[in-house]
Order: structure tokens, then C-alpha cells, then sequence
């Protein structure tokens, strides 16, 4: 590939990107396929990064077969919206995982989502990948503190500076000079500390709703003036990965496709990877078939509750929502909150805390529509739906509600 061409495909994986070709073909891909062939010999030059035990020697350790990584591979091509052509390329670089670092900060935050870095029920290729990954610094996981933490991660923004991955886990405080929030033995506010370490980070990776959008701790009347990354970090790449908690396998790809490819992968509006919030997660719900049948849980315990009809008149956000939670799913992929009955609140879009964090209808919210209104019941077509997208599930709203009438003997 002449390196005029190399250039012109690597700008599609980056955040300057004005434009993304949605319609590539195969010419795309074929300079996609050899660019990531360049960069996974180049990765193969470098040694693991301390001492990390091999990524093949560590799936055999957990009784896992070639086959169910493979598997895995396959799967995680089509996640993250590759051609299944470049399964061996995604195979082989999730074996060199421990080529890249990785620093890990935590601010104005619960902790959910290291947890659900390191919570898993069983050996799953992704918790081998976490496990083996160059996690240079985690103020939870690591033994050292004070002083000595500091000084570790001194060395490593040092000794890897322009290659590592910054992830941020919590929302930064601006309020009263940025006093709300200190790290670390010299007191250092959060907005500082995130300033000081992402220059020399390749890419900064905001995950869970707190370091996307402010999340819980810029609830109103966010007496902290909680933000989250992207008001802090500018000119350098940012990916977001909201939810709360977010999931690991988003987590993974984002590393996976920084391997890959040495760029981040193609983003929304919102800074959010496509190939994990490009779906909707009304479109992809088991209970869908209910929701265009007409058939929904009206209260808790009733008959539609028993019979896991639609939560929608419950107040489930799924048709405003953008997830792949409900295809991957969470613990090892066994359920998610609308499985068990739990309607979506909307974790991974903007205030959701303000906005969605409730059990009502949104019939009953006082929440304002990029179109100025809101639907006024479940049944009624309209322009206020809160996503330009949800349209369609109006128009699904007006057919059960054609049939309805016509089931009762009125007039369509």
C-alpha cells in the first residue's frame, strides 16, 4: 500500500475525521486488511510489557480450547463491524494485547466499572484479554500508595509517553476551583490530574456515564459542577464508552481495536464507538414482538409482567437508548435489566440520571424532544419522540392503535 493511501485510510479511524464513508468497499478494506497486517509485524517486534504471561498459554491454563477462541474471534469481528475476513487478524491480535499499555484513573466515581472489569463468574475470553492486558496503574487493584503510587505512575507516563491509553472511570469537578475532587499525596485536583497525564496518552477512554457526561455526580443541582472528559480534555482523540456500569466487552474492543489498528475506532455524534452504541436497543429487544403486538405490562405483578410483555408503558427507555447491552448482554452474556423484568432507564445517554432514571411512562415525563414535544400516550403517533430514530416505534405505536379500534368496532 503507497503511503498516500495508508494515510487516507488511517483518517477514518480518527477523531479529526469530519466525515466517515459509510459505503466502503472492498478497495477500503483490502488497504484496511494490509494496514493492520503492518501493524500487528510491528507489534510482534515489541516485547510484553512486564512479564505478562502469554496470551495462548493463559487460555489453555483455564481449560478453554483453540475452538472457543477462534469462536470468540469470529464473534468479535462482527462486533466490531469487520468484514469475517479479518477473523484471523482480530485472532492474532488479541494475543498481543500486552503490547500496549494501559493507565487507569479513577475521580468523582463508585468504582462499578473496575468492578465490572474484574467481576466475572467464570474464564471468558475477554477476562484472559483484561487479564493480560499492561495495566501500568489502577488506584484500586495496585499494592502501592501514597508517595509510591504517584512515583508509579510517574514512570509509566514517562516510559510510555504517546503510546499509552488513559482510561477514565468518574466525573471531574469543576466547582470551586476544582477543590471538590484531590488525588494522591500532594493533593493535586482531579481536573489537573487529568490534564497532567492524558498529554501524553495516545487516545483517552472515557467509560461509564460519569466520565462521559458528568452521569450521577452531575445530577441536578450539581452542587459540584461535575462534567465529564470531553468538557475537560481537548485536541486529543477521546472515546466514549457510557453505561452504567459499562460493559467489559466494549471495554475490549476498544483496546482491540487500538491493536489492531493503532487508531480508535469509528465514533457517533457522541464520541461513542459505533460498533457498540450503533444499535438501538428497542430494535434488538426479546420483547419487541410485544411492543408491536400491542401487548404491555401496565403494573408491576399483572398479567403482562408475568408474561414478559413490553415495559414501554412501565417507562423503558430502550426506544431512545443506544446499547449493544442487549445482544452481549452482561454477566458472561446470561441477562440483562430488561430480561429480569426491569424496564432500560437509559444509562448510556446523556443526563440520564435527570432525564430517565425513573419507573413512569414517558407519556408522564416533562422531558423535551429534539422535535419540541413529547408523545402524549403509547398509542398515538408523534413527532416528539426523543430520538430521530424512534421514529419508527411511532409509527408501530399508530398501527396498534389502528387495530385496536378496529378490534373494538370503531373507526381507523
Amino acid at each position: 500500500m503507497n503511503k498516500a493511501r495508508e494515510e487516507s485510510v488511517k483518517k477514518l479511524f480518527t477523531a479529526e475525521s469530519a466525515q466517515v464513508d459509510t459505503n466502503k468497499g472492498d478497495t477500503y478494506y483490502d488497504d484496511l486488511y494490509l494496514l493492520c497486517q503492518k501493524r500487528i509485524e510491528d507489534l510482534k517486534k515489541l516485547k510484553p510489557l512486564n512479564n505478562r504471561m502469554d496470551f495462548l498459554e493463559s487460555v489453555e491454563e483455564q481449560g478453554l480450547e483453540r475452538r472457543d477462541f477462534l469462536k470468540w474471534a469470529s464473534a468479535t469481528t462482527a462486533m466490531l463491524m469487520l468484514p469475517a475476513s479479518f477473523t484471523p487478524l482480530v485472532a492474532e491480535a488479541a494475543t498481543l494485547m500486552n503490547r500496549v499499555p494501559v493507565i487507569w484513573m479513577e475521580l468523582s466515581d463508585c468504582a462499578g466499572n473496575s468492578e465490572a472489569l474484574l467481576r466475572s463468574d467464570g474464564p471468558k475470553i475477554d477476562e484472559i484479554i483484561l487479564d493480560i492486558i499492561s495495566l501500568e496503574f489502577h488506584e484500586t487493584l495496585q499494592a502501592a500508595s501514597g508517595h509510591q503510587a504517584e512515583k508509579q505512575m510517574e514512570e509509566a507516563i514517562e516510559h510510555f509517553k504517546g503510546k499509552y491509553l488513559l482510561f477514565v472511570e468518574g466525573a471531574i469537578p469543576l466547582g470551586m476551583d476544582g477543590q471538590y475532587g484531590t488525588i494522591g499525596a500532594k493533593g493535586e485536583t482531579f481536573v489537573d490530574h487529568l490534564n497532567r497525564v492524558q498529554e501524553g496518552a495516545a487516545a483517552v477512554v472515557a467509560v461509564g456515564s460519569c466520565a462521559t457526561y458528568g452521569g450521577i455526580p452531575a445530577a441536578a443541582p450539581n452542587p459540584t459542577d461535575a462534567v465529564g472528559v470531553m468538557d475537560v480534555v481537548k485536541g486529543k482523540p477521546i472515546i466514549n464508552i457510557p453505561a452504567c456500569p459499562a460493559n467489559p466487552s466494549n471495554m475490549v474492543g476498544v483496546i482491540l481495536h487500538f491493536v489492531l489498528t493503532g487508531t480508535i475506532p469509528e465514533l457517533d455524534s457522541l464520541l461513542r464507538p459505533k460498533f457498540a452504541f450503533g444499535y438501538r436497543i428497542h430494535d434488538n429487544c426479546e420483547r419487541r414482538a410485544h411492543f408491536d403486538a400491542g401487548e404491555y405490562v401496565e403494573e408491576w405483578g399483572d398479567e403482562g409482567a408475568k408474561n414478559n410483555f413490553c415495559l414501554y408503558k412501565m417507562g423503558c427507555k430502550g426506544p431512545m437508548t443506544f446499547n449493544n447491552c442487549s445482544i452481549i448482554r452482561y454477566n458472561e452474556g446470561v441477562n440483562w435489566p430488561i430480561g429480569v423484568g426491569r424496564g432500560c432507564i437509559g444509562c448510556s445517554e446523556p443526563d440520564f440520571w435527570d432525564k430517565y432514571a425513573y419507573e413512569r411512562p414517558m407519556a408522564n415525563a416533562n422531558i423535551k424532544a429534539p422535535t419540541g414535544g413529547v408523545e402524549k400516550t403509547v398509542d398515538e403517533f408523534g413527532l416528539g419522540l426523543l430520538t430521530a430514530a424512534g421514529i419508527g416505534i411511532g409509527i408501530h405505536a399508530a398501527a396498534s392503535a389502528i387495530a385496536g379500534k378496529k378490534e373494538d368496532g370503531g373507526e381507523a
